[in-house]
């Protein structure tokens, strides 16, 4: 008899071992999941200040294209003593610089919804990876929980 408790004593100890081993790898996993997340939400916030630099970039080059063509219409308009028909002249010129605003602007608005674009399919991505991991940890978790309890049961049996 005690031979058999002696086996059964034995076979607890490999399954327990097996079990801790097991459980090592499962949290070396779920760690570098968790700093993979980390990595991958340090991303995204260093895009989204990219993102926003840029806008402002864009606000300010678009306010001092403004300020010249007005700029432009005042002395052009201060000009008109020569009897020169400068309101056709200011017309064209302001026509031009509104023709090249709105040539950056889309452009700009075009690049911004290109990376905007990017960004949502990433953190697409980086959402569907997340919730994968998540559910694994949740898998993984009940995994252990079942196991502690077929340890626990032994535990009693053996006790």
């Amino acid at each position: 008899c005690s031979d058999l408790v002696k086996k059964q004593y034995e076979e607890e100890i490999n399954r327990r071992t097996v079990a801790e081993n097991e459980f090592v790898v499962l949290k070396k996993d779920v760690d570098a999941a968790y700093m993979n997340k980390v990595e991958l939400e340090a991303k995204v916030d260093a895009l989204m200040d990219e993102i926003n630099f840029l806008r402002a970039f864009y606000d300010a080059e678009l306010a001092q294209l403004q300020a010249q063509i007005s700029e432009t219409s005042v002395v052009l308009s201060m000009d008109n003593n020569r009897k020169l028909d400068l309101d056709s002249i200011i017309s064209e010129v302001k026509a031009q610089y509104e023709d090249i605003a709105n040539r950056s602007r889309a452009e700009a608005e075009s690049w911004y919804q290109i990376k905007y674009e990017e960004l949502q399919r990433s953190a697409g991505r980086h959402g569907d990876d997340l919730r994968t991991t998540k559910m694994e940890i949740s898998e993984l978790n009940r995994v252990m929980q079942r196991l502690r309890s077929e340890i626990d049961n032994l535990k009693k049996q053996v006790g």
